[in-house]
C-alpha cells in the first residue's frame, strides 16, 4: 500500500478505522460502538462469542463491522479452546451463532467460512490453532482495506467536478474514501445523507464520517431525494450493498430500491461499491431478507414516535434489480451487473 493510501486509511473516523471497528484484544473482542457515534467515541468489550452475537443483533456495528467482529471472536474462541481436545467444533458452534444473527448479510458468513478453514489448514499441518488465527485475522483486515482503499479510487474517478452524489445508510469505508479522494483531487462534491430511518445510520454514521474527512456533506430526510434529483441537486448516486446476486441484484438497506427508482426516473446511474457478487447466491431468491423486531419502527432513539397499539412492518432490506443499476464498482473496475460472471466465479469465494 503506497503512503498516501496509509496516510487516508489513519484519517478514517473512529467506527471505520483500522484499529477502531473490531479489534481482539487481551481475551476479549473490543467493537467500535456505532449506537453511540457521533457523541462518543467508546467500544464495546465482549468477553465471549454470545456477547458478540449480541452486539452485532443489537446494532452496536452493521455494515463491515459485523464480518470484522466475528472474525475477531473466531480469534477469541480459538485462544479460548486452545487446550480442548476438538477446538474446530467450538469454531463451528461459533461459526453458527455468528451466521445466524444478520441472515442477509452474506458476507459475514463468507468471512466465517474462511477463517474455518484457516483454523483446519493449521490443525492438518500442525501449526498452533490460536496464532494461525491471529495471523488469518491481520490477514482478513488487511485485505479489507487495501480492497475498499482500491474500490475508493475507482468510484472517485466516475464523480465529476461540483457532482452531487446521493447515498443511502452507511455505506462504510469504501465510499467515504472515494468521496475524500474526490474532494482531494479538486472535484469538491456535495453529498446528499438521507437519515435512514428507525436506526439513523446516515445522520448518525455518514454524514459525520463524512465531514470529518473534509466532504461536502448535506443531511436530509429519507422522503427527500426524488425532489432533491428533480431539482437536478443530484448527478451520482452511490451506495454500497449487503449482497450482490451473481444476476446482478443488489440488496441494500431499505429504501435503497426506491431512490434507485427515482434516479433512473431523472436518469441519473446508480453505482454500487462492492466487494464483489456472492457465488452462493445466484439470484435474490438465495438472499434471506432479515425482518427485525416491528417495535423499533414505533420509535427513534429509544423515543416513541407513535402509540405502542401501532402495527409496524420492518424489512431491513430491499432488493435492487440490475436494469436499475450502471455499473458494479469493484477492486476490478466498474462492471456491467448483467455480466458479473465474466470477472466472478461462479463457485468459491471472492
Amino acid at each position: 500500500m503506497t503512503a498516501d493510501g496509509e496516510e487516508l486509511l489513519a484519517r478514517l473516523p473512529f467506527p471505520l478505522h483500522p484499529d477502531c471497528m473490531a479489534r481482539y484484544e487481551d481475551g476479549s473482542v473490543l467493537i467500535a460502538d456505532r449506537r453511540r457515534f457521533p457523541f462518543e467515541e467508546v467500544s464495546l468489550r465482549c468477553g465471549d462469542v454470545e456477547e458478540v452475537a449480541a452486539a452485532i443483533e443489537d446494532m452496536v456495528t452493521q455494515g463491515a463491522g459485523p464480518p470484522m467482529a466475528a472474525a475477531c471472536a473466531l480469534v477469541m474462541v480459538a485462544n479460548q479452546a486452545a487446550t480442548d481436545s476438538d477446538p474446530l467444533a467450538g469454531l463451528r458452534t461459533a461459526r453458527d451463532r455468528l451466521v445466524a444473527t444478520r441472515p442477509t448479510n452474506t458476507g459475514l458468513r463468507r468471512v466465517l467460512d474462511g477463517g474455518l478453514e484457516a483454523a483446519a489448514t493449521a490443525q492438518t499441518e500442525r501449526r498452533p490453532l490460536a496464532a494461525s488465527l491471529r495471523a488469518w485475522l491481520e490477514d482478513t483486515k488487511g485485505r479489507y482495506y487495501r480492497r475498499a482503499l482500491r474500490t475508493a479510487r475507482i468510484a472517485a474517478e466516475l464523480v465529476e467536478t461540483g457532482d452531487g452524489v446521493l447515498t443511502m445508510c452507511f455505506a462504510e469505508a469504501a465510499f467515504v474514501l472515494a468521496m475524500a479522494i474526490a474532494q482531494e483531487s479538486g472535484k469538491d462534491p456535495t453529498v446528499y445523507v438521507p437519515e435512514t430511518r428507525p436506526y439513523l445510520q446516515g445522520a448518525r454514521l455518514t454524514a459525520p464520517c463524512l465531514v470529518r474527512m473534509g466532504v461536502r456533506t448535506r443531511l436530509v430526510t429519507d422522503g427527500m431525494p426524488a425532489f432533491l434529483m428533480a431539482q437536478g441537486r443530484i448527478q451520482k448516486y452511490m451506495t454500497a450493498a449487503d449482497v450482490v446476486t451473481m444476476d446482478g441484484h443488489v440488496v441494500n438497506k431499505v429504501g435503497t430500491y426506491l431512490c434507485a427508482i427515482a434516479a433512473r426516473r431523472h436518469q441519473i446511474p446508480y453505482y454500487v461499491l462492492s466487494g464483489g457478487p456472492d457465488p452462493a447466491c445466484p439470484g435474490p431468491a438465495a438472499v434471506v431478507i432479515e425482518e427485525r423486531d416491528p417495535a423499533e419502527v414505533r420509535s427513534c432513539r429509544g423515543v416513541p414516535t407513535t402509540t405502542a397499539d401501532v402495527d409496524t412492518y420492518y424489512p431491513a432490506f430491499d432488493v435492487t434489480p440490475p436494469d436499475l443499476v450502471a455499473g458494479i464498482v469493484t477492486e476490478q473496475g466498474v462492471l456491467d451487473p448483467f455480466r458479473l460472471g465474466d470477472r466472478y466465479p461462479r463457485s468459491g469465494r471472492t
